[in-house]
């Protein structure tokens, strides 16, 4: 899975916020946890909309859908049809190791989880006619990935709730306020592995933790294509996306 950069620094800290059964809980620096949260996103920028080798970009998975396809909706449908599949076979990989190899697997599937989510949603917001290579519209992406939680990160960030995110995607935010939302998002999804963890007591069986992995990150990546098709409605295709 070299395509994902499992580096040290969000390999250590999704091993500070997801511990195996009985560990004490460390005391958390927030300042590194923000700093990783900040790497993350940068990550999920640069890879999971951009792309990055083998790994396409979020604008040429929409062109390819929308080329195999001859209506917007179908070629949507193809996208998250993809990453589900994607997602499947990386909970089932990373959880076949059952609590064993849990501390070292589970942050690289945290990250290639919402690496793929983000191509995901990215793939649906261009396909519907958004502009991916716009920072309020990148932004907007980020935040389909945390859900409801959306509304209170902008707030958080000194930003009126926007109704649907694509209102998000159609202002003309400055760069230091999108990249205190950006900065958010990182850190929610940070400090949810833990819960997410919580989720997973079937992987302490090896083979049936395959299963179980594979589910559960199918039907998180449901939840998240879901909310993507509500908040991104479709519009004109802008010229030269």
């Amino acid at each position: 899975m070299g395509i994902f950069d499992r580096d040290s620094s969000i390999g250590t800290a999704g091993g500070e916020v997801v511990l195996p059964a009985g560990t004490p809980e460390p005391v958390v620096d927030e300042h590194a946890l923000g700093s990783t949260a900040a790497r993350m996103v940068e990550r999920l920028l640069d890879v999971g909309i951009d792309g990055k080798g083998p790994f396409d970009s979020a604008q040429k998975v929409a062109d390819v859908a929308l080329t195999d396809h001859a209506d917007v909706e179908g070629a949507v449908d193809a996208i998250v049809r993809l990453h589900l599949k994607m997602g499947a076979a990386g909970g089932f990989v990373t959880s076949l190791g059952g609590f064993v190899t849990l501390p070292v697997a589970l942050p690289a599937n945290v990250l290639e989880f919402y690496l793929v989510a983000t191509r995901m949603v990215a793939g649906i917001a261009s396909a519907r006619g958004y502009d991916i290579r716009q920072p309020e519209v990148r932004s907007a992406v980020l935040l389909a990935l945390v859900g409801a939680d959306a509304d209170d990160l902008l707030s958080k960030a000194g930003l009126t709730k926007t109704g649907r995110l694509a209102n998000l995607a159609a202002q003309q935010l400055p760069g230091p306020a999108l990249m205190v939302v950006n900065k958010a998002v990182g850190f929610r999804l940070l400090t949810q592995v833990g819960k997410k963890t919580l989720t997973r007591f079937g992987k302490a069986v090896p083979l049936v933790g395959g299963v179980v992995g594979a589910g559960l990150d199918t039907y998180l990546l449901k939840r998240i294509a879901d909310h993507s098709r509500h908040e991104f409605p479709r519009r004109s295709r802008q010229l030269g996306s």
